[in-house]
């Protein structure tokens, strides 16, 4: 299937529809799913207003002096909290840096919970105090609207609609505030320097809430790069590599990047807030065993969500 334009679809004929509108949803999810690996989704419980305080309060905190910022970036955590500096990731089997730099939240627990254990303290920005609360009510929003998803792909792979819950429940998801920051020296760059290169996402699903600016392409199945720019009011999710390999390559991790922006807007930035969808770390990725046929054998060793994202962390170079 070959498209200009990824599909939308309404979150609400899932969560709220007849029965009938509901198996549409279902299906019109997997066929976007096993053949173009994005949607963009309408009525997902994400407000305009949260949208808008989350990006003021990231632009407030990527504006700080990069001494402060410094503060922020804790060694041995492999940016999963905190502060990531100018070019330290780099998509999988490249070592020139994205022109990026990142914030990221993860999951909180109460004490005494059995997984606070397995989960870094977040970091916040003393400098700009109304970021933590934004991010914090942003992550349990997304959260919940990608559950609603995983929901819906259990069903149309014919699993208990529940299939995902135990293990996405508090699990291991990032919340990531990106900046592209200008490039006000564009000769300067190595030659193949990009805001972000071509990649493939690690986790189950990302939820992706408009970019301020152009630059998102998404890789067609005949080669052709595709923009995906932003669609008002809705949110895009994509399939990540961890349930493409769950499923057999039967769901679609799709190949993405993000461009640099004509010569003449080079001197500006770029935001971009995604959350990515994680399980818990002791989640098999073994590809389950009614998408492996003769036809279609399995393609993946049996691996862990802890030992993968480990493995694709040291690949893109946030752990050495």
């Amino acid at each position: 299937m070959m498209f200009d334009q990824i599909p939308t679809l309404d979150l609400a004929h899932f969560t709220q529809g007849t029965a009938a509108q509901q198996a549409q949803f279902v299906a019109d999810l997997g066929r976007a799913y096993t053949t173009i690996g994005f949607v963009a989704v309408k009525n997902h419980g994400l407000s305009d207003d949260l949208t808008r305080r989350l990006y003021d309060t990231a632009q407030q905190v990527f504006a700080l002096p990069q001494e402060v910022k410094l503060k922020y970036e804790i060694p041995g955590l492999g940016g999963q909290r905190g502060y990531t500096g100018k070019g330290k990731e780099h998509a999988k089997g490249r070592t020139v840096g994205d022109l990026k730099e990142f914030w990221q939240v993860g999951q909180e627990l109460p004490q005494g919970h059995v997984l606070r254990q397995d989960y870094p303290e977040n970091v916040w920005p003393g400098e700009v105090p109304d970021f933590g609360p934004a991010a914090k009510e942003t992550y349990r929003t997304l959260e919940t609207t990608g559950r609603h998803m995983l929901r819906a792909i259990a069903l149309f792979l014919e699993l208990p609609e529940d299939f995902f819950e135990t293990h996405v429940v508090h699990g291991n998801s990032i919340l990531r505030a990106i900046h592209y920051f200008p490039i006000t020296d564009p000769d300067s760059l190595e030659s193949d320097a990009v805001r972000a290169a071509a990649h493939e996402d690690i986790n189950l699903i990302t939820l992706l809430m408009g970019a301020s600016a152009e630059g998102l392409e998404v890789l067609r199945m005949d080669g052709q790069w595709i923009p995906v720019t932003a669609i008002p009011e809705c949110l895009v999710v994509n399939v990540g590599d961890m349930l493409q390999r769950l499923t057999n390559n039967r769901l679609k991790s799709t190949t993405h990047r993000v461009v640099n922006p004509p010569r003449e807007k080079m001197g500006t930035s770029r935001y971009s807030i995604p959350f990515f969808l994680h399980p818990q770390a002791h989640m098999s990725l073994a590809c389950l065993e009614s998408c492996v046929s003769a036809q279609n054998p399995k393609a993946y060793g049996d691996i862990s969500a802890r030992d993968y994202l480990m493995e694709r962390l040291r690949e893109i170079g946030l752990i050495k």
